[in-house]
């Protein structure tokens, strides 16, 4: 029983044991994809990659995880969470397993096509048991923790990862990720209870008719749209992280942990504070607030000119908080669309389109942004930043339906 104080719904002991553990497993699915943006400049240098090729190893994971969502939609509802989530953890905890042992470039899109069939739809299972165990008003706070996996990847993981690799090769963060996965997966076996109250109120339909049931629903395609255009905007820079901040910023390889570290210490102080902040004000003027601060640094980042260190990490982590602050209040918004019949089959298709979203926007990214040799300057950086402010537009007029629907239903 949830317990109350001054109308602000308190979490139990079991619900905060879901969050830490749901938490854990967005650290390392996120960490797994995030990686690749650090070992960018390593994967291209090693393997003599172009910026075009590169883009396809991170679009080979998100197209596959899309795949996966929309090929589970239908049936996503009708299992215990549990079990679900449980099916999908160890599947990428092999997929990663592989990634790790890929040692040419053809390899290494299997690796990742692979990891992304069963860690593309660990997302949309936890946003699922988070609609499923936490009411509206809890879950702003909820997703604040759960972005913590973002900024943990960051102040701990790619570190930690760039450490290794620059020591034993860039096939071992993917070692790193399997083992702590693994112990993740042990604890979500004898620790999580059965997730299963929405088979009480499961429509039949079969697989197939859910699917199109869900994708038919006028307002679901809202929220969807709204996921799509969040993912397109963050994810078409990202990828080209390390690269510019090497080749352009002329930031060295032994600064680069630190870069990404300083700016997930911040990620993991503000988001928690922005998820009290979602759960007490409107959403979607958080949501509004946090997209202009982001537009403001993409222009000032991606113009950039090499500057003193100490610039590019404050100008880095400013940018990072308005990347990761706007996605608390819009995930709280999409995920109060669907009832609870449509919760599993919802999550997946929005995963899905999430995933892929990602997987065009780093493809397109790829297309923007070019590379004469490995070691030269990226080119049209900065035309890649005004794409991105008119997708981040684009989100926050339609994230404004969204709100418009949630509250007509209250």
């Amino acid at each position: 029983m949830i317990e109350k104080d001054k109308g602000i719904p308190k979490f139990t002991s079991y619900q905060k044991f879901v969050i830490v553990i749901l938490a854990l497993t967005q650290f390392s699915v996120v960490l797994d994809f995030m990686v690749m943006s650090p070992l960018g400049d390593m994967l291209m240098k090693t393997m003599t990659l172009s910026t075009t090729e590169f883009g396809v190893s991170v679009f080979a994971y998100a197209f596959s995880a899309g795949v996966s969502g929309i090929l589970t939609a239908g049936f996503a509802d009708s299992f215990d969470r549990k079990k679900l989530l449980l099916f999908f953890y160890i599947g990428f905890v092999l997929g990663t397993l592989f990634c790790g042992f890929a040692n040419t470039y053809p390899l290494l899109i299997i690796a990742r096509i692979i990891t992304g069939l069963f860690g593309g739809v660990i997302g949309s299972i936890s946003m699922a048991i988070v609609s499923d165990l936490f009411e509206l008003k809890q879950r702003g706070r909820v997703m604040g923790f759960l972005q913590m996996g973002f900024g943990a990847s960051q102040v701990l993981g790619i570190p930690i990862s760039l450490f290794m690799a620059n020591r034993w090769g860039w096939q071992s963060p993917f070692f790193m990720i399997v083992f702590l996965a693994f112990i993740i997966w042990l604890l979500i076996l004898f620790k999580m209870k059965p997730i299963n109250l929405h088979l009480d109120n499961q429509i039949k339909l079969n697989a197939f008719k859910h699917l199109v049931s869900t994708l038919s629903n006028r307002d679901y395609r809202v929220g969807f749209m709204a996921t799509a255009l969040m993912s397109l905007g963050g994810f078409m820079m990202m990828p080209w992280g390390s690269s510019h901040a090497i080749n352009n910023l002329k930031v060295t390889a032994d600064q680069l942990p630190f870069l990404f570290m300083l700016a997930g210490i911040c990620t993991l102080i503000i988001m928690p504070i922005v998820g009290n902040i979602s759960d007490k004000m409107d959403k979607f003027k958080l949501f509004t607030i946090t997209s202009v601060w982001l537009i403001f640094m993409i222009l000032i980042y991606t113009n950039l000119v090499p500057v003193p260190f100490w610039l590019v990490v404050v100008l880095n982590v400013f940018m990072m908080i308005g990347i990761t602050s706007r996605m608390v209040p819009s995930i709280a918004l999409v995920t109060a669309l669907p009832e609870l019949h449509d919760r599993g089959a919802f999550m997946s298709i929005n995963s899905s389109l999430q995933q892929m979203s990602g997987g065009i926007a780093a493809a397109i990214g790829g297309m923007i942004v070019v590379q004469k040799d490995n070691y030269s300057p990226l080119e049209n950086y900065d035309v890649l930043g005004v794409v991105i402010v008119f997708i981040i537009i684009a989100c926050i007029l339609n994230l404004k339906r969204v709100d418009k629907i949630i509250k007509n239903k209250q």
